[in-house]
């Protein structure tokens, strides 16, 4: 047990020092819940590390207990009013999601840039960029001691050499041996990285991190999008958690959103939370809690695919836990439902993991260059 916390305390250091660089006098939010798994409250523990931590620097803490959020849960107000504070430094670590905001659904913030937001943490971050923020949905202790001390500039290095490679890309094409063929537009698009390098407000990203990931171009639903077919192999998130995949699932894509879910149980379970999503959005409008025509907007996006990402976290494995399973190596990952842009608007954002991915680059010009091959990055 002491052997336990001894690294978990050196975790949160490593976070606190060289992740997002805390400094003495900022104000530290930190948000999460009490669930106990196997007799261990995981995210109470690590909260109160980083808090311990952030205390230990000189900054200002404060830490907030909510119960647990799932996809389509509303955060507590308490929650929401805290972030109205602006905060330096935001932690969420959560047992699954922060919670929705729903007075920023009804009346999304818009940032100078004219982008818009509907929750104040996307404001803050994206928007504003006035916050830098780290957040871990299902982050365990075993995660936590495992897969944050890695070497952050050698991540670093291989996320700015795979966003390099996306400039002047047209669009990207995935094949796995599972049956994974898609073509994915990017045209424009300007890819992310969760590189462990939160230190700059406006920056934030998963702990444990490692991937660079990209938000396709929306689809008209007919020819143009993302088209052709996903296979997710690996593990996949529905609305009450993370699931090891047994049956792969087959989505088919056409004009950038799923037509077709096939396969076991796991894709029953995909199909009921997208379903779940459309339905909730109808009735969030009905009740004044989306603006008028926008129910319709968020019932659409919960069948886009509103991500493309790419693990590159050397000690990352896929374990039934999306946060740590999107940054494993020799994967990729899409996600249906809202993207990162913000002109794809849903309730729910439903990542998979595709195993041993081969991804190729088409460009402008005409070029083609291949990053990934059969799970080797290149």
């Amino acid at each position: 047990m002491e052997k336990n916390k001894e690294l978990t305390a050196s975790s949160a250091k490593r976070i606190v020092h060289d992740v997002c660089k805390v400094k003495k006098g900022e104000r530290v939010l930190i948000v999460t819940n009490r669930f106990v798994q196997d007799g261990i409250a995981n995210t109470e523990a690590i909260s109160q590390a980083l808090y311990d931590e952030c205390v230990a620097v000189g900054a200002q803490v404060v830490t907030i207990v909510q119960p647990v959020k799932t996809a389509l849960d509303k955060a507590d107000l308490s929650v929401v009013a805290a972030l109205k504070t602006e905060p330096d430094v935001f932690f969420s670590i959560s047992e699954n999601k922060l919670g929705k905001d729903e007075q920023a659904i009804q009346n999304p913030y818009t940032a100078e840039d004219g982008s818009t937001h509907d929750h104040i943490f996307d404001y803050l971050l994206y928007g504003k960029k006035s916050m830098r923020a780290v957040w871990t949905p299902g982050i365990t202790l075993d995660m936590f001691v495992r897969t944050v001390d890695i070497d952050y500039n050698l991540l670093q290095t291989r996320c700015q050499d795979l966003c390099a490679k996306y400039k002047d890309a047209e669009s990207v094409h995935v094949t796995a041996p599972s049956g994974t063929d898609i073509v994915v537009p990017v045209a424009g698009r300007k890819p992310l990285s969760d590189d462990g390098s939160f230190c700059i407000p406006g920056t934030g990203g998963n702990i444990p991190a490692g991937e660079v990931f990209i938000s396709p171009l929306v689809g008209d639903g007919k020819a143009f999008g993302c088209n052709g077919r996903i296979v997710f192999d690996g593990s996949i998130t529905v609305n009450d958690g993370d699931i090891l995949i047994k049956e792969p699932i087959h989505v088919e894509v056409q004009g950038g959103f799923v037509t077709k879910i096939n396969g076991g149980t796991e894709a029953e379970k995909v199909l009921e939370t997208i379903t779940t999503s459309e339905n909730s959005a109808i009735k969030m409008e009905s009740e004044g809690r989306l603006p008028k025509g926008q129910g319709n907007v968020y019932k659409r996006n919960a069948r886009n695919i509103g991500e493309l990402g790419i693990g590159l976290n050397p000690a990352a494995k896929i374990t039934g836990n999306m946060l740590e399973d999107e940054k494993a190596f020799k994967t990729c990952h899409f996600a249906i439902g809202a993207n990162y842009d913000g002109d794809a608007p849903a309730l729910t954002h439903l990542d998979g993991v595709v195993c041993n991915p081969t991804i190729t680059m088409n460009y402008s010009d005409g070029s083609q260059v291949k990053i990934m091959d059969k799970g080797i990055l290149l």
